[in-house]
């Protein structure tokens, strides 16, 4: 893969670069935000590392504009900073995944691999399917291979996380779906991550896909998980 990483902490992205090129990557590295941006928007990257404090732009404003830009480019987001709003805000910004500072070089790199799994097999399905397997609740539209959502005739961005989620629950309408359901089906090590993680990705799938429209398509299921309404809300 080509991978870029933007960090600030010159030893840091410079162990990094050592341990991904090790891996046989090919690593560029950014150490502010506006080079960052620069390079993410030439496109020619398989995953974007992104520090989120960062001189010049944070994370949150390179991965928002990457979205903007209409880029799907997998984004793994590195931070000092813990908490569930933090990891919130990196979501509600774009990012895939999302990884608190210190980590190890092993779960780093294997979240790497998991985020381009899931980009290879979107691909791959698109062109096999060319175009099948659209989901549909009222006028919400998925295409889970294509990776494109709309609500009616707005396009919706979506990072493939949420992605994977809203699939989960759109192949289910009006049926409850466990959070562990969703954990098992979209993440590759459901046993390490706490199903209140589930959570996080519906409150920010309910941002893009049904306040906006004030709609109310995900319906939590007390106890139990979530449902989507068989008429998208």
């Amino acid at each position: 893969m080509r991978i870029l990483v933007v960090e600030d902490e010159e030893g840091l992205a410079e162990s990094l670069r050592r341990g991904l090129s090790a891996d046989g990557h090919w690593v560029d590295i950014a150490h502010d935000g506006h080079r960052g941006l620069d390079l993410a928007r030439t496109g020619s990257y398989d995953a974007v590392l992104l520090d989120l404090m960062l001189p010049g732009l944070s994370g949150y404003e390179i991965c928002s504009r990457i979205r903007a830009d209409g880029d799907p480019t997998p984004v793994l987001m590195l931070t000092a900073k813990d908490g569930e709003y933090d990891e919130a805000e990196g979501l509600d910004s774009g990012a895939d995944d999302y990884l608190t500072k210190p980590f190890s070089f092993v779960v780093l790199a294997a979240r790497l691999r998991a985020l381009a799994r899931r980009a290879t097999a979107a691909t791959a399905a698109a062109g096999a399917a060319g175009g099948a397997g659209t989901l549909q609740a009222g006028d919400l539209v998925l295409d889970p291979a294509g990776r494109r959502c709309r609500r009616g005739t707005h396009d919706i961005e979506l990072t493939a996380r949420e992605l994977g989620v809203l699939a989960c629950l759109m192949e289910r309408p009006g049926t409850a779906v466990a959070k562990q359901d969703i954990l098992d089906q979209v993440w590759d090590t459901p046993h390490t991550i706490d199903p209140n993680i589930v959570e996080v990705y519906v409150s920010s799938l309910r941002k893009k896909i049904d306040a906006p429209f004030g709609r109310r398509s995900i319906r939590t299921v007390h106890g139990t998980g979530y449902r989507m309404a068989p008429d998208g809300g």
